[in-house]
Order: structure tokens, then sequence, then C-alpha cells
């Protein structure tokens, strides 16, 4: 990757942290010392295998695939499933509903202890087993457990 988009996705990661910061600040959320809550603790929680369902990490990952959830369904929402229709899709927000999806999984990210280069690294990872996958014609019975060497 070079270094161009390397930054746009730091930077992307940065400014969702920082608006998730703001976020916890401005509806005064707290972590389990009565601080206020932020990325950086819910992120070291995750670093420092802080994983029950009570701790920060799985609170706040179940926060963000919750509003996912919602996003998706008003992405769908938008789009037509009446082939016999003469509406047309409003690309504009559906673009907006694509980016609020994309600020909750860069919070689910942050959350489960991933950094952007992490990720990059991880999706790398993913992408090879994806596209061995398909070489050996995947199907239920050619499935193996290949996602357990990502590391």
């Amino acid at each position: 990757m070079n270094d161009k988009n390397n930054d746009m996705l730091a930077s992307i990661f940065r400014m969702q942290s920082e608006l998730n910061d703001y976020v916890f600040a401005k509806n005064h959320l707290r972590d389990k010392n009565g601080e206020t809550l932020s990325m950086r603790a819910i992120f070291s929680a995750a670093d420092q295998g802080e994983l029950m369902v009570n701790d920060l990490p799985n609170a706040w990952l179940s926060n963000y695939t919750r509003a996912m959830a919602e996003e998706l369904k008003e992405l769908d929402a938008e789009l037509l499933w009446k082939w016999w229709s003469k509406d047309t899709i409003d690309t504009q927000n559906i673009r907006v509903e694509l980016i609020d999806i994309l600020h909750f999984l860069i919070s689910a990210m942050l959350a489960a202890g991933l950094t952007a280069e992490r990720v990059f690294e991880v999706y790398q990872q993913k992408h090879a087993v994806n596209l061995n996958r398909q070489d050996a014609g995947y199907s239920k019975a050619t499935k193996t457990d290949d996602n357990r060497g990502i590391v």
C-alpha cells in the first residue's frame, strides 16, 4: 500500500477515534474508574485481554454491531427490489449510508484493538485465504479452518 493510501486509512481511524471520544464526553459516558470514556480505554482493554461480557471491548463491539445493523437496514430501505418499477436509486443517500456503516465499522475495529496498519495486515492475510478458497473450488465440502492461520 502506498504512503498516501496508508495515511488516508490512518486518518480515518484517527478521525473516528476523535469523534467517538467527543461523543463519549458530550454524553458523559464513563469507564469503570469513573473517568470519561475514551477509545484509548476501550482499545487498551482489548489489548490487555479484558474480553469478558461486561468489559469495555465486548460492550462497545455490541453497541457498534447493533449500530451497523441499523445502518444496513437504512441502506437496504434505499435499494429497489421491484424489477418492474421505473424508480431510480438515490446514490447520494446510499453513499452516505455506506459511510455511516464505515463509521461504526471503524469504531468496532478500534474496540477490537485494531489499528489502521493492523487492519491492512489482516486484510492482506484474509485476502490471500479468499483467493486460495476460490482456487480450491470453495464449498462447504472443501471449507477448512484456514482463517485460524490469520494473525
